[in-house]
């Protein structure tokens, strides 16, 4: 009888562990929406969380220190008037965060170093373009202040932040509702999947579809996107008989999947989270209790199953740390912010290792903070690949903190004509009480 022989991986024994009690944030309201994003969003610095409030939408946004139970009365982020249906960091500047709510607006937060001390109700910035709710937010991932954001009105728009403009509205290419939208590793390209069952690779510029694939996966819940290494495609969605899949694409001949595996029954939308640096892509259902991760290589069947973490209660929501912000000196490869009913609980990922010593293979260089390109260079054609950083010895900032400007003299509003434009340049000064009364003569009597 021929002996199986088990496949070789450094990634075979990875393991998950969630970190004890009074590393939790406790006694914290997660929002009830049923709308198929992360939830949380973090940081280096920061995790924010998009909580249940009174009146309108909200998100909470706490320095990663602060566990433990926190007060019903710490302040949050609470300028939208609809619920928050997305919320995403910025990848350049750990103070600035953007939320899309079913408000139809997208707005961009600064948060002050020690977290908040009284909630914030007036944005840095809002960006006005969207005539439905928007329900997915996406951060460039080379390119300064370029944010992409996609509505229930099936349109892609790209903005300038630094402008509180956008520069590329994409609103003939999907029929009906988007369901994800990403960003390739340098930003040349976006790829999205859409309620009509087809995915697409877009010019993210020209608004063009590159490639595109119909019936992705024969169900009709929803899809999600991810690019991996080498330029494929991993797509989650689910069988005409209600079973969840997994597959992997080439774009460069799209008329069969490299590879399609049947996971189970549950009804759960898979968020796919991929880790470049180890090539390990994490499946995490909304209402499973279990997180799924399997290794993507070059070889048949091109995604291998590893293992699974499993707990007792379901998540509502996850987010996942960058690479930045691990312990490299436990061997930390990823770290999820699991959201429960009334609790953010971390749960690292790691790999066994006997030495102390940094483990080159584990780390190779990773994206750093620095953007390559600046917004109006990439609105211009120019591509870059992300400035990558050595882990070594742990990620310490070397350079200032990528300043978020907001130029005053190019600043567009939907209420205000291109011509009534302020003719003052240089930076927005932060404070509320100025930006409140900027904002009212806008809105009642320039227009």
């Amino acid at each position: 009888m021929a002996r199986r022989v088990v496949r070789t991986s450094k990634f075979r024994h990875v393991f998950g562990q969630a970190l004890k009690a009074d590393q939790c944030y406790d006694d914290i309201r997660i929002s009830q929406m049923t709308w198929d994003s992360n939830f949380c969003s973090v940081n280096p610095k920061f995790v924010a969380m998009i909580v249940d409030a009174s009146g309108g939408g909200a998100f909470m946004v706490l320095p990663l220190s602060k566990t433990g139970r926190i007060d019903m009365s710490y302040p949050t982020v609470c300028g939208h008037t609809g619920p928050v249906l997305d919320i995403e960091f910025c990848p350049h500047n750990d103070n600035i965060i953007a939320s899309s709510s079913e408000d139809c607006s997208v707005m961009i937060w600064e948060i002050p170093d020690g977290g908040l001390i009284t909630s914030l109700t007036d944005p840095v910035v809002k960006l006005d373009g969207h005539s439905k709710r928007v329900g997915i937010l996406s951060w460039h991932p080379t390119a300064h202040n370029v944010l992409m954001s996609a509505g229930c009105d099936n349109v892609v728009i790209l903005w300038n932040v630094a402008r509180g403009e956008s520069v590329v509205r994409i609103d003939s290419v999907h029929p009906d509702l988007i369901y994800s939208a990403c960003w390739n590793s340098d930003g040349s390209k976006i790829l999205t999947t859409c309620k009509d069952k087809t995915m697409r690779v877009l010019d993210p510029r020209k608004g063009t579809v590159l490639v595109e694939k119909e019936k992705t996966h024969e169900g009709s819940r929803p899809i999600r996107a991810v690019f991996v290494s080498g330029g494929k495609i991993l797509t989650t969605g689910f069988s005409r008989m209600s079973e969840r899949q997994v597959a992997l694409w080439d774009p460069k001949n799209f008329g069969e999947p490299l590879t399609l595996q049947e996971l189970d029954t549950s009804s759960g939308v898979l968020l796919p989270f991929f880790d470049p640096d180890t090539g390990i892509v994490y499946l995490c259902g909304k209402g499973d209790s279990s997180i799924r991760y399997f290794e993507v290589t070059d070889e048949a069947p091109y995604v291998h199953y590893l293992s699974i973490y499993s707990s007792k209660e379901s998540q509502k929501g996850i987010g996942c740390m960058p690479k930045r912000g691990l312990d490299v000196s436990k061997c930390e490869i990823t770290r999820f912010y699991k959201l429960h009913e009334r609790k953010c609980e971390p749960i690292v990922m790691t790999v066994p290792r006997k030495s102390d010593l940094f483990q080159e293979d584990l780390y190779p260089d990773t994206i750093g903070p620095e953007p390559s390109v600046e917004a109006d260079e990439w609105f211009q054609g120019k591509d870059a690949p992300p400035n990558l950083i050595s882990l070594k010895d742990g990620f310490v900032t070397t350079t200032k903190t990528k300043e978020f400007k907001l130029h005053k003299s190019l600043l567009k509003t939907t209420s205000a004509s291109a011509g009534n434009e302020q003719e003052n340049s240089g930076v927005r000064p932060l404070c509320s009480c100025c930006y409140s009364i900027l904002h009212y003569i806008r809105n009642h009597i320039i227009s």
